[in-house]
């Protein structure tokens, strides 16, 4: 571990200046972006755009689309992976170590704190209306994260297809996420190798977006940097290192307690977790809670809802509901350990299982992604795969809508399709309007999201002190 930190030390002395962004710099942009990472993928990715690409021009928007397409193909956040895989790119393995914690920090906070609170009173009082004003206007970034993606990444009739097609499958079919990822690679890919304009980057006409910022015009430029160059022994020495923090300390539970032992079983489902979780929290969640409830015991029927509320309305990935589950599970069986020690450790194992394996992706596989980019097929298959990404933003955004508008939702089935049907007697008219205040604010006053995020908190606690 000590060569690892050394190694990560000297990379980000010698890739700092090569492009004009300092390690100290971008230190504190990659604090902007996780204090701001709220709403989800879609939000998360968004206000990464809107910062590296819009803002600092770090890399330009085929890269970015690049990298992300990847992402969205690994187990676990991809929001998370891509700050670490644009972190590496950047700095190096400093960069990239330092983009994924600070991702996941805040939001570790913030789900810790409320999880005391939790335990210790039963309710979040006031706090509940902080983050009720919260989930509104999140709601509105996640709408925004829609439109600034699609604009970017719908260049033509065939783009929207996949778009309709994806959401379609996923929304109404409930076709799992990386079966889509899959055919809409595979697609791209023959429409690219047969010549098809609408299948090359760039190809189409433009956007609403207006112009986008290319790699060559960014600072880090279209060539690829020598520490992202594909070198096997780098990759597996580095993933020989994350390997090893992810799964000796599961081993290390195991021989010293027990395989029955609350911390054992923590470090061994959610590494489980980690490995399976593709298309984003979703996709596990439900499988999560009831394996939570039924089999463990871990929470009581229901408590899932409040964890995940808490992790909708913290800034980080929404997977870090599972940070949630495992403090409450050691709280419940703390053994020999007062209860809230015991449920701080459940809940930073359950974080370290979580996403050390996101790190192990990134630099496995990342130096190689880089290296196919120039790869006109390939670039057909992640143009096509972008576009699909779109149909599933655009789910998870109904997805919400429908959760925090309404109490009472209803699935119904016609045929092969699943319907999900709010109960319109059961609209929550405070968070809609302030969903609707929210999205004023950002789409006709251009209002700042951290500026429209404060002051919907502020109006979510004056609602519950009044009622």
């Amino acid at each position: 571990m000590a060569e690892v930190i050394r190694n990560a030390s000297a990379d980000r002395e010698k890739s700092e200046y090569i492009h004009g962004v300092s390690f100290g710099e971008a230190f504190k942009v990659w604090v902007r972006i996780a204090a701001l990472s709220f709403g989800g993928p879609a939000g998360q990715i968004a206000v990464m755009h809107r910062i590296i690409v819009d803002e600092k021009r770090w890399i330009g928007e085929n890269r970015f689309l690049h990298a992300l397409n990847y992402c969205m193909l690994l187990p676990g956040p991809e929001a998370q992976q891509l700050a670490i895989y644009i972190g590496w790119l950047m700095h190096r393995t400093a960069g990239g170590l330092v983009a994924g914690i600070l991702f996941v920090l805040p939001g570790f906070l913030a789900i810790l704190g409320l999880s005391y609170i939790y335990a210790a009173f039963g309710s979040v009082g006031v706090v509940a209306g902080l983050f009720f004003g919260l989930k509104a206007a999140v709601l509105a970034v996640v709408v925004q994260a829609v439109f600034r993606i699609g604009s970017r990444a719908i260049k033509n009739n065939a783009m929207v297809a996949i778009a309709a097609a994806a959401f379609v499958s996923i929304f109404f079919l409930h076709v799992p996420f990386p079966l889509i990822v899959l055919t809409a690679g595979i697609v791209g890919y023959c429409g690219s190798r047969f010549g098809l304009a609408s299948f090359k980057v760039g190809g189409g006409h433009k956007t609403a977006g207006g112009p986008t910022l290319s790699d060559a015009d960014s600072l880090l430029g279209e060539g690829t940097p020598a520490h992202a160059r594909s070198n096997l022994s780098w990759s597996l020495r580095i993933s020989a290192v994350l390997l090893a923090l992810w799964i000796i300390p599961i081993g290390l539970l195991w021989w010293v307690l027990g395989s029955n032992d609350v911390f054992t079983q923590i470090g061994f489902f959610f590494s489980q977790m980690a490995v399976v979780t593709f298309g984003g929290a979703y996709a596990v969640l439900a499988y999560v809670a009831q394996e939570a409830v039924q089999h463990y015991g871990w929470l009581k029927p229901g408590e899932m809802l409040d964890g995940l509320g808490m992790a909708e309305t913290t800034p980080g990935p929404l997977i870090m509901v599972v940070q949630f589950v495992g403090f409450m599970g050691a709280f419940r069986d703390p053994g020999a350990l007062n209860p809230m020690i015991a449920a701080t450790l459940g809940a930073i194992l359950t974080t370290w299982v979580t996403f050390v394996p996101c790190f192990l992706w990134i630099f496995l596989g990342a130096p190689f992604i880089e290296k196919l980019r120039g790869n006109i097929a390939l670039a057909g298959a992640m143009s096509a795969i972008t576009a699909a990404v779109v149909g599933v933003i655009l789910n998870l955004a109904i997805w919400f809508a429908l959760h925090t508008l309404f109490e009472e939702v209803h699935v119904v089935r016609l045929g092969a399709f699943w319907l999900d049907i709010p109960v319109l007697g059961s609209i929550v008219l405070p968070a809609a309007i302030l969903s609707t205040a929210a999205a004023v604010a950002i789409f006709r006053f251009r209002v700042s999201v951290i500026a429209t995020l404060l002051a919907c908190a502020l109006a979510g606690m004056a609602w519950t002190l009044a009622t």
